[in-house]
């Protein structure tokens, strides 16, 4: 077992968090599709994604798609415990995730919410910030 190799994953998501905030409520309403499924290079094409690979373990492997507001972490899993086992220790930053087997997507709520109308999965979210936390100035939406 290598604690450093997951532990880097759910870094990373914190980066990609405190980029685009928390997040405020609500949930997307759009037809959500058949869960899709396959490699990280499969599901980035069906999430017009071009993946920017951080992560290439045999554990995980983790990209970040998109630019601006829209960046999101799409991550793989080699399993699905250590799926649960990273989105449980991810939650713990906040956020929204996009839940397929054997792969996660995570960023703002708008963003995994127009990802579920192309790769479906179930919508979760992490824990809720106070207000007045650690946003970056400027953030609007």
């Amino acid at each position: 077992m290598r604690p450093t190799r997951p532990m880097l994953a759910p870094a990373a998501l914190a980066a990609v968090l405190a980029l685009t905030g928390c997040g405020a409520e609500g949930d997307g309403g759009a037809a959500v599709p058949e869960t899709a499924t396959g490699s990280l290079e499969h599901l980035a094409a069906e999430a017009e994604c071009a993946p920017d690979l951080q992560t290439d373990a045999d554990t995980v492997r983790q990209a970040l798609c998109g630019t601006g507001e829209e960046k999101y972490v799409l991550a793989t899993f080699a399993t699905d415990r250590g799926q649960r086992e990273w989105i449980n220790t991810a939650k713990d930053y906040g956020g929204y995730y996009l839940v397929g087997r054997k792969w996660v997507a995570v960023g703002h709520q708008d963003v995994v919410a127009d990802l579920r109308g192309r790769l479906g999965g179930t919508l979760e979210q992490g824990a809720r910030h106070g207000g007045g936390g650690g946003h970056p100035a400027g953030h609007g939406g």
